[in-house]
């Protein structure tokens, strides 16, 4: 028997006993986890899932990916280069066994990305209850005055000053003539 079953965004044909490398998952090597969103198991097509169902799996290992070179080169007369290297994080999984009807009940682990929200395993947690202080009491005393409000001075503004005429800085006197030079003596003869 055959599933189709979705995880990190892709869809996987399984048989019992396949090896596939997916999407990394919070699991460690050994553990035992579900795949809970299946499309198809056999015949039957589920809309859009089968209620019910799951594939279960065990971890072999977490891995790395071949790496991916990307090479951005801006041609003509930009001289720029950029070289980006990735190795996508991946997980090795056995598929053990697959499950049309009684998933939710197997007890297993249910297989999280492990981008999602961590794995938080479903022990109570006690909340301590929020107990309000009483309030004190405040004691009114009798003939306490207020002080007398302080008034602050009166500040008045002066009166604009116009301009009526707007003073140019002086300008530079012209710098004093060179004297003239001399001319050469005429010869006599």
């Amino acid at each position: 028997m055959f599933a189709v079953m979705k995880t990190g965004g892709k869809q996987y044909r399984v048989q019992s006993g396949d090896v596939l490398r997916v999407e990394k998952l919070a699991a460690n090597a050994g553990e035992l986890i579900q795949f809970n969103e299946v499309l198809m198991v056999g015949s039957t097509v589920g809309a859009p899932m089968i209620e019910g169902a799951g594939v279960q799996a065990e971890v072999i290992d977490q891995i790395k990916g071949p790496k991916t070179i990307n090479f951005v080169k801006r041609r003509r007369k930009h001289s720029s280069k950029r070289t980006k290297g990735h190795r996508q994080k991946l997980t090795l999984v056995r598929i053990k066994d697959i499950l049309e009807k009684g998933a939710g009940k197997s007890g297993v682990k249910a297989a999280i990305g492990a981008g999602s929200v961590p794995y938080v395993s479903l022990a109570v947690v006690e909340v301590a209850p929020v107990v309000e202080k009483p309030a004190a009491k405040k004691a009114a005393p009798a003939a306490v005055k207020k002080p007398a409000a302080v008034k602050k001075p009166v500040v008045t503004k002066k009166p604009a000053v116009a301009k009526t005429a707007v003073e140019k800085p002086a300008a530079k006197k012209p710098a004093a003539k060179k004297p003239a030079a001399k001319k050469p003596a005429a010869k006599k003869e």
